[in-house]
């Protein structure tokens, strides 16, 4: 059922995860010529989810429960994007070949996600994901008190 609290989620984690995004490109781990194609409209499309799914859904229990979904909401955003983004660049390996085996390909993808989570851990990133997750989560909050 859609919601002012909902949609205040959906925005909210789609605000946090473009700024991330942004971060996240801006690290040393990528060259500077590196093409990100469609890696903010993704990451922002997941974010829109996550917040609809998992923060609008469990609006209106209590502050503390917001903080507590402002906290989980960030690490399922993480880790989808980071599914999505190495299924991505598994896909884009293995157009040139560079497999032996489907299996192969398949276990790369969470070699991938491991790599890039091992390399965008940082103070300010996992700051702004958590503080911006736990202000999402009291705006929901918020939103739901406000517009039953």
């Amino acid at each position: 059922m859609p919601d002012a609290a909902r949609l205040m989620a959906a925005i909210g984690m789609a605000v946090l995860a473009f700024v991330v995004s942004f971060m996240v490109m801006g690290l040393p781990l990528f060259e500077e010529d590196t093409n990100f194609g469609w890696f903010v409209h993704v990451n922002v499309v997941v974010g829109l989810l996550v917040g609809w799914t998992v923060i609008g859904s469990r609006a209106g229990r209590s502050i503390v429960s917001a903080i507590n979904v402002g906290l989980t909401a960030p690490v399922v955003l993480v880790f989808w994007c980071l599914f999505i983004q190495s299924c991505n660049e598994m896909v884009r390996i293995a157009m040139k070949n560079r497999y032996d085996g489907a299996f192969e390909a398949l276990v790369d993808i969470f070699e991938i996600g491991a790599d890039w989570a091992i390399e965008m851990t940082t103070i300010q990133i996992w700051t702004t994901l958590l503080v911006g997750g736990i202000i999402v989560g009291l705006m929901t909050e918020y939103a739901w008190r406000t517009w039953r």
